[in-house]
C-alpha cells in the first residue's frame, strides 16, 4: 500500500485522481493549502497542508487543543490501570505506553482518543506548549483503527505507534500516535524512527505547532495523570473536532 501511495502521478492526471479520491472519501479540497497539481503522488496529497490561518489555535494558556482534525472515539477515566478502547472493551494503559512515563501515577487520570478518517487532514500538532522529553517507537500490527473495528477487537495497544512524553507547565502528558491499516508510516519532526528513550535536549513545541504526520488512517490518544487536565464537557463519542479547538483545560496548580 505504501508503494502504491508513493507511485508518481503524471501531472495531467493529478487533478482528476485527487478529485476522485475526495469524492470517495469526503475530503474537503477547498481547505487544501497547495494546488492539486503540486502533489506528485497520492501519498503526498494525503498529507497535504491546510490553507494558512484555517485552523486558529485557542490562545488561552490553560487550553489543551485538539492536535488533529478527527472525531472523538472516546473520553474516559483510567481505573485500575485500564481505560476503554470502545464499547466496553478495556485495555491496559501501560501496555499502550510501552514503558514511557513509568514514574507517573495515572490512576484516576483520563484518556482522550481521537480518530482520523481518510477524509481528514493528516498532520499532527502539539496540543499545548510543551517540551517532548521522551519518545519511543513501538513496532506492532497494522490493523484498522476504524471505529467499527475497535468495537470488535483490541487494536490500540498492539498497533505500530509512537509514544511521546510532553512536559508542560501544569505537569506531564503522554501523547500516543497510533498507525493504522496497511501503512504503518508516521513521521515525527526531528525524531529518528528508532528513537527509544529520553531526549537531550527536549524538543520544544508551541501550542498548535506541527509535530509530524500520518500516512493513511490513524488515531491519537492523549493520556493525562489526575489533577492535570479536565476534558471539555462538550466532547462526546462521534463528535467532530478540528485542529486548534479546545478539548480540555489545565487544572489550577
Amino acid at each position: 500500500m505504501g508503494l502504491l501511495a508513493d507511485l508518481p502521478v503524471p501531472r495531467p492526471l493529478r487533478g482528476p485522481v485527487y478529485r476522485g479520491y475526495a469524492r470517495v472519501t469526503g475530503a474537503n479540497l477547498e481547505e487544501a493549502g497547495l494546488p492539486l497539481e503540486a502533489h506528485p503522488s497520492l501519498g503526498d496529497f494525503f498529507t497535504r497542508p491546510l490553507r494558512e490561518g484555517l485552523r486558529p489555535v485557542d490562545p488561552d494558556p490553560l487550553a489543551v487543543v485538539s492536535p488533529v482534525d478527527g472525531r472523538v472515539q472516546r473520553v474516559g477515566p483510567i481505573v485500575e490501570g485500564q481505560t476503554l478502547q470502545a464499547k466496553g472493551r478495556p485495555y491496559a494503559v501501560r501496555q499502550l505506553l510501552a514503558g514511557v512515563g513509568e514514574d507517573i501515577d495515572l490512576e484516576g487520570g483520563c484518556a482522550m482518543t481521537l480518530y482520523l478518517s481518510p477524509s481528514d487532514y493528516h498532520r499532527i500538532h502539539s496540543p499545548c506548549a510543551a517540551a517532548i522529553s521522551e519518545a519511543r517507537w513501538v513496532r506492532g500490527h497494522c490493523l484498522s483503527v476504524a471505529p467499527k473495528v475497535l468495537d470488535r477487537r483490541l487494536v490500540l495497544p498492539i498497533n505500530e505507534r509512537c509514544v511521546l512524553r510532553l512536559e508542560t507547565a501544569r505537569g506531564p502528558l503522554l501523547f500516543v500516535l497510533v498507525a493504522a491499516l496497511n501503512v504503518a508510516r508516521l513521521i515525527v519532526r526531528d525524531l529518528r524512527p528508532d528513537e527509544a528513550g529520553p531526549l537531550a535536549p527536549p524538543l520544544q513545541r508551541a501550542a498548535g505547532e506541527e509535530l509530524g504526520r500520518f500516512e493513511l488512517g490513524s488515531t491519537v490518544i492523549l493520556v493525562a495523570p489526575p489533577g492535570v487536565l479536565a476534558p471539555d464537557p462538550s466532547l462526546a463519542p462521534g463528535s467532530v473536532v478540528r485542529l486548534g479547538r479546545r478539548i480540555g483545560s489545565f487544572l489550577p496548580a
